[in-house]
């Protein structure tokens, strides 16, 4: 009890009302449950169950079993034990399933069932209100049933089943239910007059609907407003009855008396009889063809049953309140006709459907299976009169074809002709086009073919034909082995497919273009010349000639395309004398020997020779036996006192290659003095030294007499003559390979080809030879014998070749002849035509085979029918005029048994153009309308008056000249009548103005596009081609059309303004110009002159591309004007080596007295020179050569002095060994020239140095450049090209170094240097040609416009020009002018005689023409301008040119006539691309004419219907709309389109016109409040204008207000309420929330609470006690200063403050002193 107690006492805190307080009742009842249920232990304890296991069990189906988990749990939530549970209670944890396995998801599937209505979801949430306003729709659900079933017999299954294949459909859709559509009608039209001129009328104003009420919206209000008149008062009796007339009763056939008919009838056929009888037989024969000739004018059709009739109708007198009155209270004017003759109308007949067609489809297609067939049924009876018209004729049905063994149907496919040759032009830029030479092109080309149709089975259907006739005939033996069908044996020789059109093939269309590749050739690059050699033997076997030669060579470096033959002499030879084919080398010499066994002084050297051929090659030495061997040569080792030389250097370079008698060539060499010889000493020297000494005598010493001299200058340089060869030099030159000619001994082998090659067609058939012609060339002078060139290198003059086969050229068999359209002219003719076939070359003639015919084109004559196909309608004349008869309008007044109105027919047949007869079905299908077959006719009276019909009028002499006249005459007893002489009532002639032709032309329309003059070829029906060379720029011709108008300004033909309707200007269409570039530059010298650098060429822009020329390559980045290629380059090391000239002599700075030695300086000149096969050759610049190898240009050392040891030059370092460390060392060596003498020592001969890295060691390895661009052929554009890279022999320093170094050490080389690559092809975009001009877009009209496009065969690649954006062009169509018929307005609805009753109204059917712009509805014209039009208005082919109608008797309330439909609303919601289909509608409003009969009028109505189709309608919206300008405001609904209409605009808060808001709340998220004071809604705040009135609602701004102590971020938002509503929130709480709440989870206010309550009283007495203190001291003060104020006896005070606002203040003082102060 105290749970519910606490829980009531709590909702009833806060709570409020009685809704909440059921709430809380039924909460305590649930509380109260619960809480006496857990007085029983066992009700906290229930079982719980877990998900079922997998279906187990052995066999598939019904039978398995699963199990779950079973356990026991408390209500908290915990598990518990078992027993804790009731036992009985507990489920079962076993249970039987249905096992599925694969196979049962043929047996089961979903079924599902049909949506169920769409069902707002407000509806399924309870206690959910459905909104007020609706907008666009209300979100719904819909819901199905989805259950698993059996296929076999569609019993329910468990879901389960259906669950293991495929998981369990969707139950539930969104879905949208419309929002109510109110009924929306227009604007009423103005008011009708008064439908009295005098009394009390009524006056009516009338809307129509517009939109019908749709999905449950409001429905149409009253179309009719009412309003009372009064013109006047009546001065006479007012007219209280009018004649009525009724409608025409149907038509019947009269009701004779059967005896009397009898009784004419035999009486007539005994006098047919007895007058037969009288008649001879030619008589007769003569009498039974002009029956027969009018019975065809009669209609006596089988096809027509035409009866005459007659009908009746009846005329009454009215009340004006509608009711009866007698004939004679009603005035009757005219008389009445009230019975006519009828056609008794009678229904179309037509005959069963015949059997159905055979099926257009006569063979088997998988792609479209199905045909159609027809059957078709006769008439028996045409319509006649009101009769039903005719049901279709013929009925069509899809069918597939029966029967076995149903042939495939014709199949088509694409065929090609071959490629044509390979083309490098077509892919050049304009400039490149421009260079003279465009031979030698090669690299990426380009290549193109032909495209046609052909049928793929043709040869199969060919043989199932003839096998099927053979069928027929019986020819076929089973005996016989059957026939081999085509396609196992055309594979023996293919013949070509006759093309066929190529609309008929479908599918991708094949490429007409693609890239090619015609292979470079390569140029042969040879060496430089080697040296020239020994004279030797032309051919050392044979040595008995004594004429000999010297040869020199080059190689290969290269091979060319074609083979060495393609390259240049490689031998070239002078003649020589003394030849010899062995001789020796000189190798070395040995150390020189003093002869005698001395230690210096003369000496020998041996040679050291090797026996070598004329090629330079070691061979045995016996070969030179007959050459004498090298003698030793003369050497001297110099003495301590000899002058001392160094060795000869090398000899140079010749000269001259060769010698003349001016021209010799020179060798030299040079050495130099390492020391000089000892002087002789004089007498006065020796003395100087004897006395010097203290010697007793003169000493004699061999040291004082003077060494070997030094040689002059002269004697230090060596010349030899070199290369003393003449200067005739000979060699062999070979002109071009002829071309391959057959060989007699394999022409058998060689055949022509006529089969089309699988590749390019150039395979080998047999061998052949080719000749070349070899001369021997004198160098410089021409050609000489060859006995002058050596035999040996001479070249050979024949080779084998393979011949190419021939190739025959294969044209297809010619296509079947054009179709011949039978067209006829307006006189009925046919038109003579020409009809055309075509064959294609599909393999063109090479290397002599059969040419191609001459003809490929063949042209004839159609044959011209003798008829022109077409039918038409023939009319018959008028049957005689058939009147009502007698007996039925003989009690009519005024009625003649022989005259007046009736009734006539006539018969209508079908012939052909040319006259003959047709069936009447042919008619039917192909002629225009059939012609009426009744008519009213007027017998006329003898007292009518009768004349002729009239004449044509007279021909005019001139145009806008004169008058024409036409007449007519009267006929009989007419002349006679007084009344037939008025010429005003009948006029006898008629003269009008003669026609005024005036014809006036002027352009219409824009300019078409440039188009320029059909040049080029249009694409045929039966090959498509690529673009060739057709003019795509220049100069054409635009058009603008020209219209012709006549003095009426009606649209005529242009003849008439003798125009062809055209003007034609000329115009240009700007060429493409490409872009262009300069020429490349020269390549730069190789950045390194040693190893792997760059080498760069440039182009510079010229010209940028315009009009859609090729774009520009990339340019450089930095410099937007210049192209650049960079190609890695390799420059050989030795190729720049300095050259070093002989020491000069010593210059000693220190000369003793008696010796040339001491310190001293050598200079030499050093120069970097070209290195050449030959040795040094020029000069070069410095910079070229290695600095670092650079050799010394001077030198400072000690010139030995005479007996000192005197060395050579050190020789060079030897080679660090690897690795590179300090422990390792290199050293140079040098050998002692000159011995000292006695007791002096030579110095070291060995120079040793430790090895360091980088400075005398070095490592080498491998170095690899970047890929280079792709290097194409000179001239080559694109294609296939080559990447190349360089290997660099790189030092551990970064020293590129000669690769030698490398390849010592064997590195490995794992690099590819050569790679083939692609340059992207510059294939300009290719268009395919113009296609034919279209068919006119309007048969007529100023609008109508041909077009003719293009498509792209060949995007554009790489820098290929783009394609044009102009794939289509159109120009006008020539103006003709559009005719139509039209009717004519209804006329008023005519009742003869009468004021009211049933009538009729009329309308006439007129030509008009028009220029179909939709400005006015066009002039009338003749009608023969549209007699070529078919007879049918806007589509409409039953023409109606008289309606029946109702003239309303005065007084009587009647439905007006249907107003037009409208215009096609879409119901929809306006910017959510939702809709719900198109509507429109009509209605029919009541008129009133007197008050007193409104209760009888009939009710409204209104018909609605779906729009499809192309008049889909628009999209509207509806609103409120007001008007400030008036003294009281007007609000109305509107359209979105501007119209004014009743209806539509939404019901939520519509502007209120009651008058409640002076100004009505226009503004937006504004409304009108109670108080009559425009407010704004939640969340905007008003904004007013200076005149108070509400100008706008602004939104209120979210404030963010930083409570103390929150950090970043931590912000509470306050949103602003709107003070006009009203709100629950406490006072000065509005718009804040409390985050802090007082109450714990439990109810029970918190702790903190109680200490804020208690600071809060604490604060609150301090406060009090501070206002006591306050008042107690200054309440005498206030009371002083209280100036004409009153002071009341209870002790208040009011005073002013500051502001003037009046301030009333209370103190519990202040009345004892008030009474103290009055006392006082």
């Amino acid at each position: 009890m105290g749970l519910g107690w606490r829980g009531a006492g709590t909702l009833g805190k806060r709570t409020e009302g009685s809704r909440y307080l059921l709430v809380t009742l039924l909460l305590l009842c649930g509380f109260w449950k619960a809480h006496t249920q857990t007085d029983d232990w066992k009700s906290v304890y229930y079982w719980e169950t877990g998900p079922w296991g997998r279906c187990m069990g052995s066999n598939c189906g019904p039978g398995g079993s699963q199990s779950r988990a079973v356990w026991c749990a408390h209500v908290e939530g915990w598990t518990t034990l078992h027993t804790n549970c009731d036992q009985s209670q507990r489920p079962s944890n076993q249970g039987n399933c249905f096992r599925v396995c694969d196979f049962h998801k043929d047996l089961y599937d979903w079924k599902l069932g049909a949506w169920n209505e769409c069902v707002p979801v407000s509806a399924r949430t309870f206690g959910a209100p459905r909104p007020f306003t609706c907008s666009g729709g209300e979100e719904g659900i819909q819901t199905r049933e989805v259950v698993c079933i059996l296929k076999s017999d569609g019993t329910p299954a468990e879901d389960a089943i259906c669950e293991y294949f495929e998981p369990k459909p969707r139950l539930e859709q969104a879905c949208l239910i419309p929002c109510p559509q109110d009924c929306v009608v227009s604007e009423y039209s103005p008011w009708t007059s008064c439908s009295k001129t005098c009394g009390t009328g009524l006056r009516n104003r009338v809307r129509s609907v517009m939109v019908p009420p749709l999905f449950g919206g409001v429905v149409c209000p009253n179309l009719t407003e009412f309003q009372s008149c009064k013109p006047g008062p009546c001065t006479g009796p007012e007219g209280m009855y009018s004649l009525r007339i009724g409608p025409w009763s149907p038509c019947a056939l009269p009701q004779t008396r059967p005896a009397r008919q009898a009784k004419r009838r035999k009486g007539k056929g005994q006098g047919l009889r007895e007058r037969a009888g009288v008649k001879d037989p030619e008589t007769r024969e003569l009498i039974q063809k002009k029956r027969t000739r009018n019975r065809l004018n009669r209609q006596e059709s089988p096809f027509w049953d035409i009866q005459v009739g007659y009908q009746t109708r009846d005329v009454t007198c009215i009340h004006r309140n509608g009711s009866a009155a007698g004939r004679i209270l009603c005035t009757q004017r005219d008389q009445l006709l009230i019975v006519q003759s009828c056609v008794l109308p009678k229904d179309c007949k037509v005959t069963d459907w015949a059997e159905w067609g055979p099926c257009s489809k006569t063979c088997a297609d998988p792609k479209s299976p199905t045909g159609s067939r027809t059957r078709n049924r006769q008439v028996l009876q045409f319509p006649v009169g009101e009769g039903a018209e005719c049901p279709p004729l013929e009925e069509l049905e899809s069918c597939e074809p029966q029967g076995d063994g149903m042939p495939p149907c014709a199949t088509y496919t694409w065929r090609t002709t071959e490629w044509s040759d390979c083309r490098v032009d077509l892919l050049l830029s304009q400039q490149d086009r421009r260079r003279s030479n465009l031979t030698g092109l090669c690299g990426g080309g380009l290549q193109t073919r032909e495209i046609y149709c052909v049928q793929a089975n043709a040869e199969l259907l060919k043989y199932l034909d003839d096998l099927r006739e053979k069928d027929k005939a019986g020819q076929t033996q089973r005996q016989q082995k059957p026939s081999v069908p085509p396609l196992l044996s055309i594979t023996f020789q293919i013949t070509a497919s006759r093309p066929v059109e190529n609309k008929l093939c479908e599918g991708p269309i094949p490429n007409r273009s693609q890239l090619c590749q015609i292979p470079c050739p390569i140029d042969c690059e040879v060496s430089p010349w080697g040296a020239w050699g020994p004279c030797t033997f032309e051919n050392c076997d044979d040595q008995a000639a004594k004429k000999g030669f010297k040869l020199r060579k080059r190689q290969i470096t290269n091979e060319p395309t074609g083979g060495p033959g393609n390259c240049p002499h490689l031998v070239e030879a002078v003649p020589c004398d003394e030849p010899s084919c062995y001789d020796w080398k000189l190798v070395s010499l040995d150390q020189c020997i003093p002869n005698d066994e001395k230690t210096c002084g003369l000496g020998t050297q041996l040679a050291q020779v090797q026996c070598i051929n004329s090629n330079g090659e070691t061979v045995d030495r016996n070969l030179c036996s007959s050459a004498p061997a090298p003698e030793p040569v003369p050497c001297e080792v110099p003495c301590s006192r000899d002058c001392v030389l160094s060795e000869w250097t090398p000899w140079s370079t010749c000269s001259q290659t060769c010698s003349s008698k001016t021209i010799e060539g020179k060798q030299m060499r040079t050495r130099s003095i390492l020391a000089y010889n000892a002087g002789e000493v004089t007498a006065m020297v020796v003395a100087w030294i004897t006395v010097m000494e203290g010697l007793s005598r003169v000493p004699k010493f061999p040291e004082l007499l003077g060494g070997a001299l030094c040689p002059n200058s002269s004697a230090l340089q060596e010349v030899r003559n070199c290369n003393e060869h003449a200067c005739t030099v000979y060699h062999w030159q070979t002109g071009p390979w002829g071309p391959c000619t057959e060989d007699s001994s394999a022409a058998s082998l060689n055949t022509s080809v006529g089969v089309r090659a699988s590749g390019d067609g150039q395979g080998p058939c047999s061998m052949g030879m080719q000749t070349r012609k070899v001369i021997c060339v004198r160098v410089n002078v021409g050609q000489v014998p060859p006995k002058k060139c050596p035999d040996g290198p001479r070249p050979s003059t024949v080779r084998p070749c393979q011949l190419p086969c021939k190739k025959d050229c294969i044209v297809t068999p010619f296509s079947d002849w054009t179709p011949c359209p039978v067209t006829c002219d307006a006189a009925g003719n046919a038109m003579k035509r020409k009809q055309s076939r075509k064959r294609l070359v599909i393999q063109l003639p090479s290397n002599g085979g059969q040419e191609c015919p001459e003809v490929l084109e063949e042209e004839k004559d159609c044959e011209v029918p003798k008829v022109c196909p077409g039918f038409r309608w023939k009319t018959h004349k008028w049957r005689k005029c058939q009147l009502v008869p007698w007996f039925l309008r003989q009690d009519s007044t005024g009625a003649q048994e022989t005259c007046g109105p009736g009734l006539q027919t006539r018969a209508v047949s079908c012939r052909q153009l040319d006259g003959t007869q047709a069936d009447i079905s042919e008619c039917l299908k192909f002629a225009k309308t059939m012609p009426a077959i009744t008519q009213r006719c007027q017998l006329p009276c003898q007292d009518d008056c009768q004349l002729t019909n009239w004449s044509k009028f007279s021909s005019c002499t001139a145009d806008c000249v004169g008058v024409r006249t036409r007449k007519r005459a009267l006929i009989g007893r007419s002349k006679k009548k007084d009344k037939c002489k008025n010429t005003q009532m009948y006029p006898l002639s008629e003269t009008q103005y003669c026609p005024c032709d005036k014809y006036n032309a002027q352009p219409v329309g824009n300019w078409s596009d440039c188009i320029l003059p059909e040049g080029g070829r249009v694409e045929s029906a039966l090959g498509m081609k690529v673009q060739g060379d057709i003019k795509e720029c220049g100069e054409g011709y635009r058009y603008q059309a020209m219209v012709c108008y006549d003095q009426d300004n009606r649209l005529v033909e242009t003849l008439r303004c003798n125009s062809h309707g055209y003007i034609e200007e000329a115009c240009i269409i700007p060429c493409p110009s490409d872009c262009k570039l300069s020429e490349w530059s020269n390549w730069s010298r190789c950045s390194k002159s040693c190893g792997s650098g760059v080498k760069v060429r440039s182009k510079w822009l010229r010209e940028k591309p315009y009009n859609g020329g090729r774009p520009c390559p990339k340019l450089d980045h930095i410099n937007q004007a210049q192209v650049y290629e960079v190609v890695p380059c390799q420059s050989d090391c030795n190729q720049y080596v300095w050259l070093a000239e002989p020491w000069s002599v010593w210059k000693v700075s220190n000369v003793y007295l008696k010796e040339n030695c001491g310190e001293g300086v050598q200079t030499r000149k050093v120069r970097c020179m070209l290195n050449t096969i030959d040795g040094p050759s020029e000069s070069v610049e410095d910079y070229l050569c290695d600095p670092e190898e650079m050799p010394l240009g001077a030198r400072e050392s000690r010139l030995p002095c005479p007996e000192d040891c005197v060395l050579n030059d050190w020789g060079p370092w030897s080679r660090c060994s690897l690795p590179c460390t300090r422990t390792n060392s290199r050293q140079r060596t040098a050998y002692t020239l000159r011995s000292p003498s006695v007791g002096r020592q030579c110095p070291d001969s060995t120079d040793n140095e430790p090895c360091s890295l980088n400075l005398n060691c070095f490592n080498y390895f491998y170095n690899i450049t970047d890929w280079s661009t792709c290097q194409l052929s000179p001239n080559a554009v694109c294609g296939s090209g080559i990447k190349t890279r360089m290997l660099d022999c790189v030092r551990s320093d970064g020293k590129s170094v000669d690769l030698k170094y490398c390849e010592e050490l064997n590195l490995e080389k794992k690099w590819q240097m050569n790679i083939s690559c692609m340059v992207e092809c510059p294939v300009n975009c290719q268009l395919s040609d113009w296609s034919t001009w279209s068919e006119c877009s309007q048969t007529c009209g100023l609008e109508g416009k041909m077009w003719r496009q293009r498509s792209v065969v060949q995007a554009s690649q790489g820098d290929g020009r783009p394609c044009p954006p102009q794939m289509e062009q159109w120009k006008p169509c020539p103006v003709r002018p559009c005719y139509r018929w039209q009717y004519s307005p209804w006329s008023e609805c005519r009742v003869e005689g009468v004021v009211c009753g049933h009538g009729m109204r009329y309308r006439n059917l007129s030509c008009f023409v028009s220029d179909d712009s939709g400005n006015g509805e066009g002039s009338l014209v003749d009608e023969e301008l549209c007699s070529s039009l078919e007879l049918s208005v806007d589509g409409d082919k039953e023409i109606s040119l008289k309606e029946a109608c109702t003239l309303p008797c005065p007084g009587e309330c009647y439905l007006m006539e249907w107003s037009d439909w409208s215009s096609c609303v879409s119901i929809c919601v306006k910017g959510a691309g939702v809709e719900f289909g198109s509507v429109q509608a009509r209605s029919r409003a009541v008129l009133a004419q007197e008050p007193e009969n409104l209760q009888l009028c009939p009710d409204q109505a209104w018909e609605s219907q779906s729009c499809t189709g192309e008049t889909r309608g628009e999209c509207y919206e509806y609103k409120w709309i007001s008007s400030l300008n008036s003294t009281r405001p007007l609000i109305w609904c509107q359209r979105s389109d501007g119209l004014n209409v009743t209806g539509g605009c939404p019901p939520v808060n519509p502007p209120v016109d009651n008058g409640s808001c002076d100004s009505p709340c226009l503004m937006p998220k504004s409304f009108c409040s109670e108080a009559g004071v425009c407010m704004c809604e939640e969340g905007f705040t008003e904004v007013l204008s200076p005149t108070g009135q509400l100008d706008q609602c602004a939104p209120i701004p979210i404030l963010e207000i930083p409570t103390a102590g929150d950090k970043k971020g931590d912000v509470k938002t306050s949103r602003a309420i709107n003070p006009t509503l009203p709100t629950t929130n406490q006072p000065g709480r509005s718009g804040r929330t409390w985050y802090l709440q007082p109450y714990g989870p439990d109810g029970k206010l918190k702790m903190w609470v109680y200490g804020v309550a208690a600071g809060a009283f604490v604060l609150l007495i301090f406060i009090v006690s501070m206002i006591y203190l306050a008042c107690s001291t200054y309440c005498a003060k206030v009371h002083r200063s209280l100036k004409a104020q009153e002071t009341d006896t209870n002790g208040t005070a009011v005073w002013m403050g500051q502001n003037a606002h009046e301030m009333i203040y209370t103190c519990p003082d202040c009345q004892e002193l008030a009474q103290t102060s009055s006392s006082s």
